[in-house]
């Protein structure tokens, strides 16, 4: 019938798909419903023992290994609190922990689990041993797969740090969480709903979108959440909105004619005229293509060596890198000997004439001071040495 609406097709990828109503951001995971009570042996009275050991174990770099061994005795000490044995295996590198008869909590294992992957990952045993909080939970991010580029992976996780580590102090304080960034992966620990910003935050930043962008998000989040009005509306229209847009020709054109409209105003409010459309000079058009080039059959011929022989052709290559050979050896020859020229030095002045020119000082200063251009000392000077080269002149003196 043409009045029944048309069924929607679905994709045969997202058939099985449903919406999830929990763990979305309007969710406050403070509430009471959310809130999980500490599990208590005296809430399992009748506590026995496990029918089966549960024990997981993990590998962790040779570097960590001097670490581990002088810090192993306070992770023991962590674990005997809750009842699970550990092992540290420096032959085969690998960390272990399994249950007890002790052990009443089921899931205690799994955080012995995370406290093991946590200390392999470069986190000190001091943050480590809070994961066995119940409030406090992990999040290993792998992201040594996410950029094929060496250089540009290591940009994007320096990113993540920044100057002296004021991004991650940053990231750090509005999630509450404990950020550590070792080689391929980033440890993040703390309540569930920060592990989903950090997360998203790091995924982010390797995919080129700086974190900065994300951290100035969180702080607008946090002013808002004080607004207890603003606790029943969408906070989108608060929100900033990074997302990058290829412009279109138009809009282009539209966004450089506002630009000049801008710097046309400028210039005539300072009196100066006004500047036009900064455009190259438009090349002159021809319908004729331009002359071909000579082909190397051509210039061989031009040359004659088209002719030559095989033995003569190969003859004049064997001289021509010949000569290049000696052009450059004769070019480095001159390049090394540059080194051993010796700078022009002048010649310390000896000691007649510094005295001549101490004289000379001296007797300047006195003529200043008496008002006479020249004393009489100095005329005979010059009168004698006027003789002497008129007759080292005259030959017929000699």
């Amino acid at each position: 019938m043409s009045g029944e609406p048309a069924e929607e097709v679905v994709s045969k990828n997202k058939a099985h798909r449903k919406d999830k109503p929990w763990d979305t951001d309007d969710i406050d995971h403070n509430l009471a419903q959310w809130k999980v009570d500490p599990f208590l042996r005296e809430d399992y009275k009748a506590a026995k023992p496990f029918v089966e050991e549960s024990s997981f174990a993990t590998l962790f770099p040779r570097y960590r290994e001097h670490y581990l061994k002088e810090a192993w005795s306070a992770v023991t000490q962590a674990l005997d609190a809750h009842f699970l044995a550990c092992t540290l295996d420096l032959v085969s590198g690998s960390m272990s922990v399994r249950t007890t008869r002790k052990t009443f909590d089921p899931y205690i294992i799994l955080k012995g689990r995370d406290l093991l992957k946590l200390l392999a990952r470069g986190v000190p045993v001091g943050q480590a041993v809070k994961i066995l909080d119940d409030s406090v939970a992990c999040d290993i991010i792998a992201i040594g797969t996410l950029v094929r580029n060496k250089d540009r992976f290591v940009k994007r996780r320096q990113r993540i740090i920044g100057p002296d580590g004021s991004t991650l102090k940053a990231i750090e304080l509005l999630t509450q969480c404990y950020v550590m960034v070792q080689g391929n992966t980033v440890s993040v620990m703390g309540p569930y709903k920060s592990l989903k910003e950090v997360r998203r935050i790091v995924l982010d930043c390797m995919r080129n979108i700086h974190p900065i962008y994300r951290i100035k998000e969180l702080m607008i989040r946090r002013e808002l959440a004080k607004d207890p009005k603003l606790a029943t509306e969408s906070w989108d229209r608060f929100l900033p909105k990074f997302r990058k847009r290829h412009l279109r020709t138009s809009e282009k054109t539209a966004k450089k004619n506002e630009k000049l409209e801008a710097k046309n105003e400028a210039r005539a409010a300072a009196g100066l005229p006004a500047a036009g459309p900064s455009k190259l000079a438009k090349k002159v058009y021809t319908p004729f293509p331009p002359a071909q080039l000579p082909s190397k059959i051509d210039m061989q011929l031009e040359s004659g060596e088209y002719f030559l022989k095989a033995h003569e052709k190969e003859a004049r290559e064997t001289e021509r890198r010949k000569q290049k050979q000696a052009e450059t050896t004769a070019k480095r020859q001159a390049e090394r000997a540059e080194a051993f020229i010796a700078p022009a030095e002048e010649a310390a002045p000896t000691v007649e004439q510094k005295r001549h020119r101490k004289r000379k000082a001296a007797e300047a200063d006195m003529a200043e001071e008496n008002g006479i251009e020249e004393s009489t000392s100095t005329k005979k000077k010059k009168k004698k040495k006027e003789r002497a080269t008129v007759d080292d002149d005259d030959p017929m003196s000699s």
